[in-house]
C-alpha cells in the first residue's frame, strides 16, 4: 500500500464532478430538495481522523511500538476517506455547476446550492484531515524515503 497521491484525488474528483454533474443537469426536478446539513457526516469522519491523527503522531514521535496491523488499517481509513472526500467535493462542484445557471429561475435551486456550499466545506476538511491523519502514520524513516514508501509497520 502506498500513501495518497495527488492524482487519485484529481480523479476521484473528477469522477464525482461529472456523474453529479450529469444527475443533476437532467433529472435535477425529478429529485428531493437537498437537505441543509447535508454534507455534515464528512465533517465528522473529519473530526474523528484529526483525534485519531493525534494519537497516531503521539505513539509514532514517541517511538512507542505501533501494531502493523493497526498501522495499515489507519492507513487504509485515511486512504478511502480521502477519496471520499475527493468523490464528494467533486459532486459538489458538479452540482453547484448544474445548478448556479438554473439559480435565478428556480428558488430551489437557489436553496440548494447553500447545501452545496455546506457539503463542499466538509469535503474539502474531511480530505485534509486524512491525509494528515496519512502524514502522522510515517516514522522519520519514511520522511526520509521517497513519498511512496510504505506506512509506518
Amino acid at each position: 500500500m502506498h500513501f495518497t497521491r495527488p492524482r487519485e484525488l484529481v480523479i476521484a474528483g473528477l469522477v464525482g464532478l461529472v456523474a453529479a454533474y450529469l444527475l443533476f443537469r437532467f433529472a435535477y426536478g425529478d429529485l428531493p430538495r437537498l437537505p441543509r446539513p447535508v454534507g455534515v457526516t464528512l465533517f465528522v469522519l473529519a473530526v474523528i481522523e484529526v483525534a485519531l491523527a493525534f494519537v497516531m503522531r503521539s505513539r509514532v514521535r514517541s517511538g512507542r511500538l505501533v501494531n502493523s496491523v493497526s498501522a495499515a488499517r489507519t492507513v487504509a481509513l485515511a486512504k478511502a476517506s480521502s477519496l471520499l472526500g475527493a468523490i464528494m467535493l467533486g459532486a459538489w462542484a458538479g452540482i453547484a455547476g448544474a445548478l448556479i445557471p438554473r439559480a435565478s429561475e428556480l428558488a430551489a435551486a437557489s436553496s440548494d446550492l447553500r447545501s452545496v456550499a455546506i457539503g463542499a466545506v466538509c469535503a474539502a476538511v474531511l480530505i485534509a484531515a486524512a491525509l494528515w491523519l496519512e502524514h502522522c502514520c510515517r516514522t522519520p524513516e519514511d520522511d526520509e524515503s521517497d513519498p511512496d514508501h510504505h506506512p509506518t509497520g
